[in-house]
């Protein structure tokens, strides 16, 4: 994390981290004061399609919490905000006593829905000044006249930062210090852990492995590319569909990301070796070369390559070691002191299989494995 305008820049599970804290101890504060008091409002900022709205759902849903969206940009009128006014009469023996009440829109929770539960405000610095300023009455006391938010409900919202690049209306200091704010940024290794448990395809998640650079936050950011590599999951093979696969690119992707992804189809995918190859195969000789071809690009070692193959090492045996044969962990070790592997990924690799399981350290640990490590530190 590091210190930014609008709080500490986070990824994505940095700040799954900290929102449940907050939560919890907003819930506690509830909870243990007499006079109920509210949680703090949660600002989220950060550029557009990083994943701020899909993260604050997925805790609700991982967490089995209600959940409302609403997006104040659309809203046209005050009454879309606070609801339509309607008279109300308490006792229709009385004269005079009528009021004038507050119907709740349809995306308040209602007084059933007794949380936990997160209202997101989604985009909210792009909504007109008059919606911004109602909203204030909703951050500091969880209610807008005649209605209010049911006990245990956390507010949170996710706005884009002000400049050239997005129409955004500017919150004041009076706005603004009524939420507790967090910065959140594009974070490669984090969207790969998310990636690799939503089933996002394998081959996608291997190309934005050697290009990540590929992900500028303009035209293709995170939100983009997670939807290109889902539209061609159901692709067997894309070379035989280079058509299909170039159109959907073009079509998701800005033109330098599509050419990188459909260079990468043709070339890279083609020398790509999987787990499999390595972990099950009969003998070394089987992959070997195929490693070493992999490794060099002519007189340059291509580390992506190989990162990925030591990402895909790691990640399959780290699913099945408990289930593994004598030959798999012969496999293993021999991949380990491959000489295809440069120093840094091997000791790299050496770590990571240590960190698995105390079952994984002692199956490594040969006279050969330790003499390559050792070697490879001096």
């Amino acid at each position: 994390m590091k210190s930014g305008n609008l709080g500490l820049e986070v990824n994505s599970r940095d700040l799954t981290s900290v929102l449940g804290h907050l939560f919890k101890t907003n819930l506690e504060r509830e909870s243990s004061s007499e006079e109920g008091v509210r949680p703090v409002p949660v600002c989220i900022w950060g550029t557009h399609g990083i994943g701020k709205t899909a993260i604050v759902k997925d805790f609700a849903e991982s967490h089995g919490w209600n959940f409302k969206y609403i997006a104040p940009a659309q809203f046209e009128e005050m009454g879309d905000l606070h609801g339509l006014p309607v008279r109300y009469d308490p006792d229709p023996d009385v004269i005079g006593d009528e009021v004038t009440v507050y119907l709740p829109p349809d995306w308040v929770p209602g007084p059933d829905e007794i949380g936990p539960g997160i209202l997101l405000l989604d985009d909210i610095n792009r909504a007109d000044d008059r919606i911004l300023r109602g909203v204030m009455q909703l951050l500091q006391e969880f209610e807008m006249f005649s209605w209010k938010l049911p006990p245990k409900w956390q507010i949170v919202c996710t706005a884009n930062p002000e400049g050239a690049e997005y129409s955004v209306t500017p919150m004041d200091d009076a706005m603004l210090t009524r939420m507790v704010h967090f910065t959140m940024v594009f974070d490669i290794d984090a969207w790969i852990d998310w990636a690799l448990h939503d089933g996002i395809d394998e081959r996608g998640i291997d190309f934005v492995r050697c290009y990540p650079e590929t992900i500028t936050g303009r035209r293709t950011t995170a939100r983009s590319i997670t939807n290109f590599f889902r539209q061609i999951k159901d692709i067997s093979d894309l070379q035989d569909n280079f058509e299909l696969v170039r159109a959907l690119a073009h079509g998701s992707l800005d033109q330098t990301t599509a050419d990188a992804f459909l260079k990468y189809v043709i070339e890279d995918m083609a020398v790509l070796i999987t787990a499999h190859d390595i972990l099950d195969a009969k003998n070394k000789q089987q992959w070997e070369r195929r490693l070493e071809d992999l490794a060099t690009d002519g007189n340059a070692i291509r580390v992506d390559r190989l990162s990925l193959v030591v990402d895909r090492i790691v990640k399959d045996t780290e699913s099945r070691f408990n289930g593994f044969s004598d030959k798999n962990w012969q496999n293993l070790r021999e991949f380990i002191i491959a000489d295809a592997l440069v120093s840094d990924l091997r000791i790299s690799l050496h770590k990571r299989l240590l960190a698995i399981d105390p079952k994984v350290e002692k199956s490594i640990a040969t006279p050969e494995v330790s003499e390559k490590i050792l070697a490879e530190l001096q």
